[in-house]
């Protein structure tokens, strides 16, 4: 008897989709940077450096923030019950997170953090998170329109289940755009079409742009069901005006497009002429209401002053949707059987944090502010590195935790890089982990199409950087990225 000794899957014969996607937050730059972790590791002294600093990711807690004391002390309660009425408890606990927990562990099902809930989230947890939003915006929020999530990302790949039939198909994504869109949209066989926001103008939205790409995309036979919208922006870190809202708003309106609206940084606004205002609120205000446009808002756990990116929580709030539409999304969040709890608790306790009155509540703003004004500072810093550097222009830091500076690289250099059958952009970031440790996301990996936007000025690229390694250590980075950036340009100059 024969065998076919042939491998039984190859990168050849896998779903073709989950190849042409690509994810560079988490790609080769930071593949590379683990080799070297390894080589620093097994070989001490072996590199110019003795650590690797991550910018490439928006991951707080990794970088050195701390958690909330409050959110934590619920979690440990919610887990640990039998704690709560313990008379050691109330030296080791607030007053505040012993009666939130009890509320909390009230509404669980069995009373246990072990059990399975409901797969659209513990009804209590919704509740809370809907009086969060109704207090945040001045509009009222029903628990029956919240989904809690394993983060923002499972949403968002629920909803593209949800509106994309096939490759006609269209979702608007913006220009730069975080890439959990274009994979997700690839994913599920819809197709993405780019409208390009203007770095000239803080890299705001220009609503005529948007019109441009639709009609375009319609015109080659698409059907566009949805327009996402990041505010504040991942990767370009800027904060939408109301009118340019509005704008969105009536234009979603008009032509009958679902708002997908990424609100993850919302507690993440540092200037002060403008501030977070939810679709929603503005749809509200203008006196639209849910027969007259659909809505989903997206919201998370991991960033913000809390930063508990590990958790997995999130929620989706579904406005304009009928019943028939809620109901096949329960189906669909169903086959996770639910969330997990930790991370229902958390946006929980994120859309409903300690009040005035609470015993909790000035300590919980101690913290909450020292973490703001910390990422506020570590911004500055950054973005005055960065804007110091010969061709190189960052734009005023306005939102989110990232910079995405601009930088125009001698033709030398462009010239090495097509050598080396990469981006220019790539080319850049491989040489600065390779020379100073520091781990920064191509411009490239925000969607391919902004290489080829950014051919249209010789040498220009972009690339990431998060804001958030803590002061001291953004403080020993800057003159490493100022050594590097002299450096190479003189290597590549003439």
């Amino acid at each position: 008897m024969s065998y076919n000794k042939a491998p039984s899957i190859t990168a050849e014969t896998i779903n073709q989709k989950v190849r042409i996607f690509t994810y560079e937050p988490c790609g080769e730059i930071v593949r590379h940077a683990r080799r070297l972790e390894k080589e620093i590791y097994e070989n001490p002294g072996s590199l110019p450096f003795q650590e690797i600093i991550y910018c490439n990711l928006g991951n707080p807690q990794a970088l050195g923030q701390r958690p909330i004391n409050f959110f934590r002390e619920v979690l440990s309660l919610c887990d640990n019950p039998s704690l709560i009425d313990r008379d050691e408890a109330r030296a080791l606990f607030s007053p505040c997170a012993l009666k939130r927990a009890r509320k909390i562990i009230e509404s669980l099902p069995g009373r246990d953090s072990g059990s399975y809930t409901s797969s659209q989230g513990v009804r209590g947890l919704r509740e809370a998170v809907a009086d969060g939003i109704a207090a945040r915006d001045g509009f009222p929020s029903k628990p029956d329109n919240i989904f809690l999530t394993d983060g923002a990302s499972s949403a968002i790949n629920m909803m593209m289940q949800i509106l994309i039939r096939s490759h006609e198909d269209g979702i608007l994504c913006p220009l730069p755009e975080y890439p959990l869109y274009s994979a997700s949209i690839i994913l599920h066989g819809g197709t993405m079409v780019p409208y390009n926001l203007t770095e000239d103008s803080g890299w705001g939205l220009e609503i005529f742009e948007v019109k441009r790409c639709l009609e375009d995309a319609r015109a080659s036979g698409l059907t566009i069901r949805a327009m996402v919208v990041i505010n504040p922006g991942n990767p370009t870190g800027q904060v939408l005006s109301i009118t340019n809202q509005e704008e969105i708003v009536e234009f979603c309106r008009k032509e009958g497009l679902v708002i997908l609206a990424d609100e993850v940084y919302q507690e993440n606004v540092y200037t002060e002429n403008k501030r977070f205002n939810s679709f929603k609120k503005v749809a509200r205000s203008l006196g639209y209401d849910h027969h007259d446009l659909s809505i989903v808002s997206f919201h998370s756990v991991s960033m913000g002053y809390y930063g508990e990116c590990g958790r997995r929580g999130g929620y989706m709030e579904i406005c304009g949707f009928g019943d028939d539409v809620i109901d096949e999304m329960y189906k669909l969040a169903s086959l996770t059987i639910c969330p997990n709890i930790a991370g229902q608790i958390l946006i929980s306790l994120v859309m409903d944090p300690p009040k005035l009155g609470d015993e909790a509540f000035e300590i919980f703003m101690v913290e909450k502010e020292e973490t703001y004004s910390s990422l506020l500072k570590r911004a500055k810093a950054l973005q005055k590195a960065f804007s110091g550097l010969e061709g190189v222009s960052c734009n005023k830091f306005e939102g989110a935790m990232y910079l995405f500076p601009r930088l125009r690289l001698p033709q030398a250099a462009i010239k090495a890089a097509q050598l080396e059958g990469v981006s220019p952009d790539v080319f850049y970031a491989h040489r600065l982990l390779g020379a100073t440790g520091i781990a920064v996301v191509p411009g490239s990996g925000f969607h391919p199409d902004l290489v080829s936007s950014c051919k249209k000025v010789s040498g220009t690229s972009h690339i990431r950087c998060t804001i958030l390694p803590g002061e001291e250590t953004i403080t020993a980075m800057v003159p490493r990225l100022q050594a590097f950036h002299e450096a190479f340009m003189d290597e590549f100059r003439g």
